[in-house]
This record gives C-alpha cells, structure tokens and sequence, in this order.
C-alpha cells in the first residue's frame, strides 16, 4: 500500500464491546476521563511515561562532531562497495573522546559486511530517508556473511532443541533460521556482546552490586541497606528470579493469584539461576539506605519476593538516523526459514535511538534485545517481501516506538516478545493485515498506544461472523501464556477496508493472551465485537477515546513540573 492511502479512511465508530452490543457513538469520542484514571479504587495501570530516550523526558540529542565518511573512501553512486571504508569510519569514531556523527552523504552506497557499532557515543547519520536522502544497499543476505561466531550460540540451540519449521504439506522440514529474530546488518552491541541468552553452559556469574530490602510495584525509592555501594549516575539491573518452581511469588507478580484458566510454561522456573524480570534503571539520588532510581519498580521486592541491583555491561549515546536500508526483491522462504534481510540489530545499549529511517523489501526491519530508555522515532517498513518482523522489542525495558508505519506484510507487526517490560507502541499504522503480537515469555506491562490497524476480516459464513484474527501471536509453549498482567491496549482504532459491510459487525480475536489486561477506547469503522482470552478490563463504548488520546502523552505531561 502506498503512503497515499493513508488519506482514505474515516473514523465513523459502531462498536460493540466483548460480544455485548452498544448503540452508535459519536465520531469525536468521548470527552469524559475514563474511570480507570479517574476513579481512585479503579484497577492497576502502570505508568508507561518512562519509555523512551532519558527515560521520556528529554528530546533526541543533536551531535555536532561529525567524521565523514568520504575521508575513508566511502562515496555514494559509484558502483564500488562501500563495506571497508564504513568499517573504518566506524572504528575511527569509537577512538573519539567526544559523541561522533558518522555522516553519510545523499545517495546509495552498498554494503556487503555487517557493519558493527561496540562504542558508545557514536550516531551514524545520513541525509534523509526519503528521495534525495542517504540508501543503504545491501544486495545479499546475512546468511552470505562473516558473523565472526556472533550467532553459533544460537545455532547451536537450534540443533540442540530441535527447533524446526515443519510443513509436511510443503515437504518443509528444516531448522529454524538463526536470523529469524537475530542480527542485522548495522548490528549494535558491547563488543563480544551475549545480549540474548539461549544455552545455560554459556551463563556467565552475575555481579551483584547491591541488595535491596524493600520497594513497592509503581514506586522509585526503594530501601537498600548497602547503598554505598552506588553511586548516583550508575546505571544497573534490578533482577527478580523465581527460585520458587510453578507456584512462587514471582509468578503471582507477573501473573496474578489467580491462574485456573490459562497455562503457565514451565520455562519460567527451569532456569532460577537466570533472571526472570530484569529493570534496567539509573541511580538518582541516595540518602542513607533510601535509593531513588529513575523509573517505577515493576514489582514489589521484600522477604518473599526478593531482588538486587546486578552490574549491566552497555553502550550509551548510540543513535542510528535518516537513511533508507533498501535490499533487493527476494523470494520468501517461509516463517523461519528467513535468509537474513536484516536491517537494525540494536542491543545492549541504555540511551539510545533509532531515527527517521524507511526500511524496504526486509526479512527484519529492526530487532532489539538487551536494550532500555531508547527511542525508536519515524520507522517505515515497505515493500512486497513478507517480513517475520517490522520493528521487534525483545527483551528490553522502556523502550518507546513512535511513527512506526508497516506498509508491507508481515508475521508479526507490533510485537512484544520474550521478557519486554513497561514498552510502548505509540501512534503507528499497520497496512497490510497486521497484527498486535503479544509473543509470550513473561512480556508484562506493555502499552498500545493509539495504534491503528487496517484489516481485511474473513467475511461472514451461515457458521461465523466476519472475523480477524488481530492478535494472532507466535511464542513457544513453554512460555506461555500470551502476556503478564496490565499489558494495555489504549485507543486502538480498527478500520475495515473490506469483508464487512456497513453496520456489519466484525469480531477481532486474542485467543492466546494474559491476565488482566487492559482495554479502553477501542473503536473502528464498523461494529466490533472483542473476543479476548482471558477476560480483560475494558472501558469501550464505541469512542475514541478523546480526553486522553495517548495515554503515553498523558502520562508524560502529568509528570512535568
């Protein structure tokens, strides 16, 4: 679909809320405060204002130390592969005591290596993501290049769990691909970097900085009697493991006392040395053994549910903005089965951002991992090839999305997977038959954000309404289920665009999610009918939401001074 079309479609609202009919509403919405911000005793939300670059609160830096890549040979449209000199410019940056821009000029270079960033304050920059900007070209896949051993972890967990995509009706029987949901080709990280952990046998000792004795889910200070240890600045891990087996208090935390109807995997207890909910957080002030961090603890941490501050190797500062990464036409080998058009691979970095970047013909558009208070701003994913992913949150913390605009197919569009925490999709667009991807892996207190899907239902038969299937979600069953409570879905606006008649009601199904999650404002263009598993809370009446459009924004403002 062409950017052209975003012009087509009003906002016209019918709904009807968990099978139950409600009469037509108004196309501005309500202007009423929904009661769960307006009504003290209203159920839990987090505060999810604390996602993005310095924890929401300050604008993407402007750095004006620039090398320029022409200086190392670099140069755009000169049919001549451009993979050295951008390796070196990179390097040069990494000796700088100052942030570096690594600017690339307008036009197309090709790029035939991964091209690693393991420095912090470094900012690679082009001229634009659109006509007369900066392209990356990359004519081959990951699978054709030199990883330096980056993903052998991971192979070797393929082969060792048997993890394989299996199509008998397509005579398919192969081992999944290390870079279904791994690498890039600007891949950042510490050098040497685990940031994803698969094989037990590779588990390093964690550092332990600090114990902390006491703190309450939703509060910054928390009681750590070896406050000494920290210093303000520091940025550090909170970690909470469930040493406790099925029924510990960390999975009631996660999943809530009551957990009859829904299975709970038992990835969540077979590994107790790792950490099960890991908070990225900077130190803001100390006084005596009262320590104040830079964003609300997720959980509670006292005797029966203990936690402690861990050493956290990252980068800082690392920012990647305006240029398109464009690959070629290329066939689609199936879910799984990816080849490696990857562009963004950003993990291990605190402070980061990704930025005014348009994404063509990708397996991948951006992967994270192992990431926090990070930005990713204005991301568009295009073309025809099937993606598995447009921009992926794996297991970080506090990471907000905004602009993002998926004009081409993929498996899973907006997707929280495996261990994110308190992250945001805000103010984007699905085109093509996306889908909210809630992936499993004790993903919790995660945020839709004003987000609008367009979608194609199957139509109505004598058996079965129109329907669509807009959480279909991916994630093993060993990590079930689909979510941890308070993952909230807040002014998602559903728009038909064929299917359904008018006045016709279409019912959009999550048959895999988690407890407790939190719907509000949810509207379209024809009557809706939510079917979610297990029942959340939800505020819905057909409106759009109008007092509190973002609750992301709302959140943030009511933080400023």
């Amino acid at each position: 679909m062409s950017i052209n079309a975003l012009k087509l479609f009003g906002t016209t609202v019918c709904l009807t809320a968990i099978a139950m009919s409600v009469p037509a509403a108004a196309q501005d919405g309500t202007s009423d405060l929904p009661a769960i911000l307006a009504d003290g005793d209203a159920p839990y939300l987090p505060d999810f204002s604390y996602a993005g670059y310095d924890y929401g609160l300050s604008p993407l830096p402007q750095i004006d130390t620039v090398i320029d890549v022409a200086d190392f040979g670099a140069f755009p449209d000169d049919g001549i592969d451009d993979s050295v000199a951008l390796r070196a410019a990179i390097a040069a940056a990494g000796e700088s005591d100052v942030p570096v821009r690594v600017q690339l000029a307008p036009g197309r270079y090709q790029l035939t290596e991964i091209l690693w960033i393991e420095s912090s304050n470094i900012v690679l920059a082009g001229y634009g993501s659109g006509e007369g900007g900066t392209e990356l070209f990359m004519p081959r896949p990951l699978n054709q290049m030199d990883d330096g051993g980056a993903a052998d972890e991971l192979r070797e967990y393929l082969v060792a769990y048997d993890k394989r995509e299996r199509q008998p009706d397509q005579n398919l029987d192969v081992l999944f691909s290390e870079w279904s949901w791994n690498g890039g080709f600007l891949w950042v990280r510490t050098p040497g970097g685990r940031h994803a952990t698969y094989l037990d046998e590779y588990d390093q000792p964690i550092v332990e900085v600090a114990d902390i004795a006491a703190g309450s889910r939703g509060s910054r200070v928390l009681t750590a009697p070896e406050a000494a240890t920290l210093a303000v600045g520091d940025v550090l891990q909170i970690h909470w493991h469930n040493r406790a087996g099925e029924d510990g208090p960390l999975i009631a935390a996660i999943y809530g006392e009551d957990r009859d109807d829904f299975p709970v995997g038992d990835r969540h207890w077979l590994l107790p040395d790792r950490p099960l909910v890991r908070q990225a957080t900077r130190i803001e002030a100390i006084s005596g053994d009262q320590v104040t961090i830079a964003d609300p603890l997720l959980h509670d941490i006292n005797t029966s549910l203990p936690a402690y501050f861990a050493a956290w190797e990252h980068l800082s500062e690392v920012g990647i903005q305006d240029m398109a990464l464009i690959f070629p036409p290329n066939p689609d080998f199936g879910h799984h089965n990816e080849a490696g058009f990857n562009g963004i691979y950003f993990t291990g970095v605190h402070n980061g951002w990704i930025s005014n970047i348009r994404i063509e013909n990708a397996d991948a558009g951006v992967m994270t991992d192992d990431l926090a208070a990070a930005t990713i701003a204005n991301v568009v994913t295009e073309g025809n090839h099937i993606a598995h992913y447009s921009v992926h949150l794996g297991n970080v913390h506090n990471v907000f999305v905004t602009g993002n605009e998926v004009f081409n197919p993929t498996v899973h569009t907006f997707s929280f997977n495996t261990q994110a925490t308190r992250s945001v999709y805000h103010r984007s667009t699905g085109w093509e038959q996306p889908t909210l991807d809630q992936h499993s892996g004790a993903n919790h207190q995660n945020l839709y954000d004003d987000v609008t899907v367009h979608i194609r239902p199957t139509p109505a038969s004598e058996d079965a309404p129109a329907t669509y299937d807009l959480f279909r979600a991916g994630g093993a069953g060993y990590w079930q289920p689909g979510h941890g409570q308070f993952n909230t879905i807040w002014n998602l606006k559903v728009l038909v665009t064929s299917g359904a008649a008018p006045g016709e009601t279409v019912v959009v199904t999550e048959g895999s999610g988690g407890p407790d999650a939190r719907v509000v404002g949810l509207h379209g263009n024809r009557s809706i009918e939510l079917r979610y598993t297990p029942e959340p809370y939800t505020e819905i009446d057909g409106n759009r939401q109008s007092a509190v459009p973002s609750l992301y924004d709302w959140q943030a403002q009511r933080r400023q001074p």
